[in-house]
């Protein structure tokens, strides 16, 4: 699977996690559903900052850098909001702020990555997506293994 595609999926669902956390308000249901997201949104990150936007960075274009460094500024921001979620009591007030935000903050980036970077991305070839995509999804799964097992 190309890179871009396995982005995409993973963007999907983790949409769809969202969806389900703001349709219940059953608690236990919605810290299993915070730590979902949270678990596939550290595997993903870390897929993307490790492999595809050092691929991205190596076409050397300003246009590549400047989405690329925006894009880490915005993973910072979402590693800070995660961090203070299991802090916070599902049913405290604070906990739908917080991923009210934390969900904007990923539809933001998403939207971005999807309609700009992926485009440049296509410069790669498909070869050369199709084996990041490899290495992503086998890396994917090694964080999200690890992170199921810390819990």
């Amino acid at each position: 699977m190309k890179a871009t595609d396995l982005l995409k999926k993973q963007h999907r669902e983790v949409k769809s996690l969202f969806k389900k956390l703001e349709s219940t308000d059953n608690a236990r249901m919605r810290r299993q559903l915070m730590t979902d997201i949270s678990r596939n949104l550290e595997a993903h990150t870390t897929i993307e900052e490790e492999i595809f936007y050092p691929a991205v960075q190596t076409l050397e274009t300003r246009k590549a850098e400047e989405m690329v460094n925006e894009a880490y500024e915005e993973h910072h921001v979402v590693k800070l909001v995660l961090a203070e979620m299991p802090h916070v009591n599902p049913e405290d007030e604070r906990f739908e702020a917080k991923m009210t935000v934390l969900s904007e903050l990923v539809e933001h980036h998403v939207e971005e990555e999807e309609k700009e970077m992926f485009k440049l991305a296509q410069k790669l070839g498909k070869e050369e997506l199709d084996e990041l995509g490899a290495q992503m999804e086998e890396r994917f799964e090694a964080v999200r293994g690890r992170a199921a097992e810390a819990a």
